[in-house]
């Protein structure tokens, strides 16, 4: 039998479950029964601090709240729209942004995540955009990842996010890799490895059914790991041999899971992610 990969097995203190997989479970529900599971971190989204605000927590409760959870912030969303905001919405979003830094600070996360969200526009307007964002986290001392949706019309390759990438050109600008997109677009198991380590901020992952996506605009058909076609071995492997530091944050929103008791749902994914990494 051949010897454990050391970074391999690294990654089982890495995990992080993605607060969007428990979906019909309120957010401090959510953080309890991500500690209580076994997950060494929680990805958090903006929606869920907006959740709290509507129940009538202040900003200052928020943080406490999650501090109190007893669980680390391994990841903190902001708010989905900002590559290709313009005027008066451009400067909404980037207000999110600075106060979405605040709470990660105030927490002790240090990685900020955007999504491409379903708006379209030109590359440029995109490359400006996340140059701005960048430097708002950077002036908070964070870091900000970028993700790639395969559903997108036009930002859902690799290659178009490795472009992005290039232009953008700050040190505070990376790319968010998620399994679910890498195997939609065609490049699943090794095809992120000419991606540079450096690059890569965050990694998201879930696993992808052999059936077509059905032209979802935000896919909720991901498996937990090791139920769909992704090469698992492959995937962390070059992970491994990158010697990725961040966190894998387990993100498959699926309205079965939804249905599932949260503490059963978070087991499970915790459960096999381990095994596949023990294998």
């Amino acid at each position: 039998m051949p010897a454990p990969n050391p970074g391999i097995a690294r990654f089982a203190q890495r995990l992080a479950l993605h607060t969007w997989t428990l979906e019909s479970t309120p957010f401090p529900e959510v953080l309890r029964v991500a500690r209580d599971a076994g997950w060494n971190a929680v990805e958090i989204r903006r929606s869920d601090v907006m959740q709290a605000y509507g129940a009538g927590r202040t900003r200052d409760e928020v943080i406490a709240m999650i501090r109190a959870a007893g669980i680390p912030v391994a990841v903190t969303g902001t708010e989905y729209g900002l590559l290709f905001a313009a005027g008066a919405e451009r400067e909404r979003l980037l207000a999110v942004l600075d106060e979405t830094c605040v709470i990660a600070r105030a927490v002790g996360c240090d990685m900020i995540m955007t999504a491409t969200g379903q708006a379209d526009g030109s590359l440029d307007a995109a490359a400006g955009n996340m140059r701005a964002a960048a430097d708002v986290a950077a002036g908070h001392g964070l870091r900000l990842a970028w993700e790639y949706s395969s559903a997108h019309p036009t930002m859902n390759t690799l290659d178009i996010a490795r472009e992005l990438h290039a232009r953008v050109a700050h040190p505070a600008f990376g790319l968010l890799l998620d399994t679910y997109h890498l195997e939609r677009s065609g490049v699943g198991g090794r095809g992120f490895a000419g991606v540079p380590a450096e690059h890569i901020f965050a990694v998201q992952y879930s696993d992808v059914p052999a059936t077509a996506p059905q032209g979802m605009l935000r896919p909720t058909d991901r498996l937990a790991p090791g139920q769909g076609c992704v090469r698992w071995a492959e995937v962390f492997a070059l992970l491994a041999e990158k010697s990725y530091q961040g966190y894998l944050s387990y993100e498959a929103p699926n309205p079965e899971l939804w249905a599932r008791p949260a503490a059963e749902a978070a087991r499970e994914g915790v459960t096999l992610t381990r095994a596949l990494l023990g294998a």
